[in-house]
């Protein structure tokens, strides 16, 4: 749900969470668009004002771009998955980047890169900044996908974990659908009346500048 403190320093180029004493989140959401969960998603987000970056995969923009023009016309912010959802250790650097870059003739122009199944070498995260994308694990894991938790473990995943500046990883996938419907917007209502606000991925570089 957190990652160890080891890991990080392994990635020192990779955003896992903002360093923020402000009750300010960053909701993202990974595998979509898919057509029945991601609109209900940006329902749910709205009905909270709440701001959501999604992180694409490339195959599924290909077939559901209505889906994908939805988002975009919303207002979220949206990031690449890569094409096919392939984990770095088994498709080698060729075919990893090969993957991204496929990914990013159907997302379009984007700042951000979420590594499939949160699997990349470090050594390749220089390579990835140099296509002008940061790219962003979290701070906290929902583990929305995994079907032997329930609604409420995949709440609490969330909520023990959370605290200002965190990245907070959901899916916006069929899988992660039967805990999605009932967590997600349990920890919308348990971030808005605990005064957190959410935040795009955006701004993180946006107060940068301003310091």
């Amino acid at each position: 749900m957190k990652p160890p403190l080891w890991l990080r320093w392994l990635f020192p180029g990779v955003l896992w969470r903002q360093n923020t004493e402000e009750k300010r989140v960053f909701l993202t959401f990974d595998d979509g668009p898919v057509p029945g969960v991601t609109p209900w998603v940006i329902e749910q987000l709205n009905i909270a004002d709440a701001k959501a970056t999604f992180f694409c995969i490339g195959d599924n923009i290909r077939k559901y771009p209505g889906v994908f023009g939805k988002l975009r016309q919303e207002g979220f912010e949206t990031g690449t998955h890569g094409y096919a959802h392939q984990p770095g250790h088994k498709t080698g650097r060729k075919g990893y980047f090969e993957d991204i870059d496929r990914g990013l003739e159907y997302c379009g122009k984007v700042n951000w890169f979420r590594p499939p199944h949160g699997i990349i070498f470090p050594w390749w995260v220089s390579e990835i900044r140099k296509k002008k994308l940061q790219v962003v694990l979290w701070d906290v894991l929902s583990c929305d996908y995994d079907r032997t938790l329930s609604p409420a473990e995949v709440t609490d995943n969330v909520l023990s974990n959370v605290r200002p500046g965190s990245v907070i990883v959901f899916h916006d996938s069929l899988k992660a659908w039967p805990n999605l419907k009932i967590a997600l917007p349990a920890v919308l209502q348990w971030l808005k009346t605990n005064g957190y606000t959410t935040e795009l991925l955006t701004t993180i570089n946006q107060n940068k500048r301003k310091l």
